[in-house]
């Protein structure tokens, strides 16, 4: 396909693949704030023999060219897990996506939507919604609020001229993911205190940490929650068992007892809380390079990452609780507990809660009530096909 003298190619071989990866690296140096990734992690993320998102999904990854040099990337892509979801939860028939959407110029950036959008009609999409790349457990939606300081782990960032560019070609906003700042060095209220207070007097409620002796089985327990009290929300895809094996395995040597916290009812696990200590920091000291040191502080740091920022990623209550006070009972229970263990054991001074859907009441109220603030802003945009 082309466009003036822009030429959009498939990816179709490892070269390729790596071509790809460079390419996005490229443009992250160029950004202010971006953080340089793993060459590597980048590399399995888009193969398909080796991620198992491509177990359930058609992927089709394109690079521009004009006068033969890139000037820009994009990957089509449908979930064959999103289309069977309910068109209410955002997806359903018909729903492709787009996501590594990079560009040199605007005119790079139509040509490209352009070809992510043919393709996906070739397939019998009637609807796209983007960026998420690749999945919506990665990096979901495109930065427009908090350009100015860098990203904590496995969150997008993005050049500010983007959004403009994705908007002008006739894309709508679909639905908002927010980031809360946290200090961690503060106390709650006293309201949240005696909440706390409450739920570690009672018999019948065990908040415990993780135990990485049976970690396999933790995870499960702790995705078989998230399954069930993500169910309804806006995008959600539940993780099949080779992608729960495959989250397990890359983030095990990220993961601390103290700051992953699970909470029983009745000796009956029931909610749970992932914090990740933010690799981002160590990242930009070894310029994202393994060799030659880089491997080495990357370890020392992993075992013990001292002054570290901290993201929680996940937290959830099972379903049957949602509509009670115990709910938010529990999630303060676990975000101060995680968040007095982070500050003693780590010294992390904040944290970042998110991403949290903009409509979801209940996260949206916590973290109003933990005195945090909303410092990213991400869009997921749809437009027919």
């Amino acid at each position: 396909m082309t466009d003036s003298q822009i030429v959009i190619t498939p990816v179709t071989s490892k070269a390729d693949r790596k071509a790809f990866v460079d390419l996005g690296q490229h443009f992250a140096a160029q950004t202010p704030y971006s953080v340089p990734q793993l060459r590597g992690e980048m590399l399995e993320l888009i193969d398909p023999d080796k991620n198992p998102f491509f177990e359930h999904a058609q992927v089709r990854l394109m690079i521009a060219y004009r006068e033969g040099r890139a000037v820009g990337r994009i990957s089509g892509h449908i979930d064959e897990l999103a289309l069977e979801l309910p068109p209410e939860q955002g997806m359903g028939p018909g729903t492709g996506m787009f996501g590594y959407f990079d560009a040199e110029d605007e005119e790079t950036g139509h040509a490209l939507l352009a070809a992510a959008e043919q393709w996906l009609r070739e397939q019998g999409m009637t609807r796209v919604i983007g960026p998420i790349s690749l999945s919506i457990w990665e990096e979901p939606g495109l930065l427009t609020f908090g350009h100015d300081h860098a990203p904590t782990i496995m969150m997008g960032h993005h050049p500010a001229q983007y959004q403009g560019w994705i908007e002008n070609y006739d894309y709508t906003a679909a639905k908002r993911l927010l980031t809360y700042d946290l200090d961690t060095t503060k106390e709650f209220s006293p309201l949240i205190q005696r909440i706390v207070k409450s739920c570690e007097r009672n018999p019948k409620i065990v908040m415990r940490g993780a135990d990485k002796s049976r970690f396999a089985d933790e995870v499960r327990i702790i995705l078989t929650i998230l399954n069930d009290a993500w169910s309804d929300n806006w995008g959600f895809i539940p993780f099949t068992d080779s992608e729960i094996a495959y989250a397990a395995k890359k983030l095990k040597p990220l993961i601390h007892p103290e700051i992953v916290r699970i909470v029983e009812l009745d000796g009956r696990p029931v909610a749970f809380m992932i914090t990740l200590p933010d690799v981002n920091k160590v990242l930009k000291e070894i310029d994202g390079k393994m060799l030659p040191f880089g491997w080495f502080k990357l370890w020392r740091w992993s075992k013990k990452p001292l002054d570290s920022d901290m993201r929680v990623p996940l937290m959830g209550v099972l379903k049957e609780f949602h509509n009670s006070r115990l709910a938010s009972q529990l999630a303060f229970m676990l975000i101060d507990g995680i968040r007095l263990a982070a500050t003693e054991k780590f010294n992390t001074q904040r944290a970042e809660i998110g991403w949290i859907l903009d409509d979801n009441q209940g996260m949206v109220a916590i973290a109003d009530a933990i005195g945090s603030t909303i410092n990213r802003e991400y869009l997921i945009y749809q437009k027919s096909l």
